[in-house]
């Protein structure tokens, strides 16, 4: 069957990307409305004009500046789908931050996780956790190290984290810890559980682990668990609910906030090589441990993952102290790209 001739109106867009310096072809812009990325193309016009809407030439342009053959945009289509906010992308957003939730079941080929007080249902979920980590050959990763590593090659040092902060480090027993916290919650690991791992994969952190034992301890001689009012205690099947059940306004709000904080660290990672001092100021607020470093929002490549994403919206909709501590970070972060001299906003590009 013949392929239908481009419209008019996606032949002007992809014109005006072409002008813009960007590429794009028909074919693009058609799957960008079917994904609901672009809206329809009545709505990319000036009115009476054959000129593109500014906002509209911008998202195709970021589009197209993202767009790789066979690779997804990742949070990017979040992004927009949460700036949207209509039922049509609500639904959109919320399907695709439960199916990455759920990937690391799919990924272990488990359809269902066992619910229960039980021995035998413990027992599952322990056996099912297994299934999440098919070998121990985890790279052992310290982001922190990472980013003083990259800070000194620019010929910048790094304010150094308290004594009492954990660094993020990818190890095994942190990994086993994980897939048990996911699937169980806070019940199934147990503050023990977590400590235990976490004395595993950092040694040489004795000092910032006898903290993190002492505030349990005595929290529990208050009768307050801790690791129970943790956003992940209920596990992957709490966090999913959370997604379900959000109001679309509050979802796409979420997800709005999370990946715009994204996109403007991603353009400050980018500025530091020539701007080293961006660094200091980033990582001298606490919200550099609470939500870039804890989160891992940094991963190779400096694009954050989808994972550490939904994982960030899930948070902001089920813990709203540490959403408005991501609010004032967020405008901390564009405030210190405007001191150093960037221009324009975090949805226009991201240009530094």
């Amino acid at each position: 069957m013949p392929r239908t001739k481009p419209s008019p109106a996606h032949e002007a867009l992809v014109r005006a990307i072409k002008e813009q310096g960007g590429r794009a072809t028909t074919t693009q812009v058609e799957r960008w409305q079917q994904q609901g990325w672009l809206p329809r193309a009545s709505a990319w016009f000036e009115p009476d004009s054959p000129t593109i809407r500014p906002l509209i030439l911008h998202r195709a342009l970021w589009l197209a500046s993202t767009a790789r053959p066979g690779r997804s945009i990742g949070w990017v289509g979040w992004f927009f789908w949460a700036v949207d906010d209509t039922p049509d992308s609500a639904q959109r957003l919320r399907r695709a931050l439960v199916a990455t939730l759920k990937r690391p079941l799919t990924q272990a080929g488990i359809e269902k996780i066992p619910t229960g007080d039980s021995d035998r249902a413990f027992q599952a979920r322990q056996a099912a956790a297994g299934k999440m980590l098919p070998n121990r050959r985890v790279p052992r990763r310290d982001l922190e190290a990472t980013l003083r590593a990259h800070a000194a090659e620019a010929g910048f040092e790094l304010p150094h984290p308290p004594a009492t902060a954990l660094a993020n480090i990818s190890h095994w027993a942190l990994q086993e810890a994980g897939a048990r916290l996911l699937l169980g919650g806070a019940a199934d690991l147990g503050i023990e559980g977590l400590l235990g791992a976490l004395e595993q994969a950092m040694p040489d952190h004795t000092g910032a682990l006898e903290h993190l034992r002492e505030v349990h301890r005595q929290a529990e001689l208050t009768g307050t668990d801790l690791l129970a009012q943790s956003p992940l205690a209920q596990g992957i099947l709490g966090m999913v609910r959370t997604i379900e059940t959000a109001d679309d306004h509050d979802l796409c709000h979420a997800a709005h906030i999370c990946t715009r904080a994204s996109g403007v660290l991603e353009v400050a990672m980018r500025c530091t090589p020539e701007k080293p001092e961006i660094y200091a100021y980033l990582t001298a607020d606490e919200m550099w441990q609470g939500w870039a470093v804890v989160g891992g929002i940094l991963p190779e490549e400096g694009a954050p993952s989808l994972a550490a994403v939904a994982l960030n919206t899930y948070q902001y909709l089920a813990d709203p102290e540490w959403a408005a501590e991501l609010d004032r970070y967020l405008s901390f972060m564009y405030s210190v790209l405007v001191a150093f001299g960037y221009t324009g906003s975090p949805g226009d590009g991201m240009q530094c």
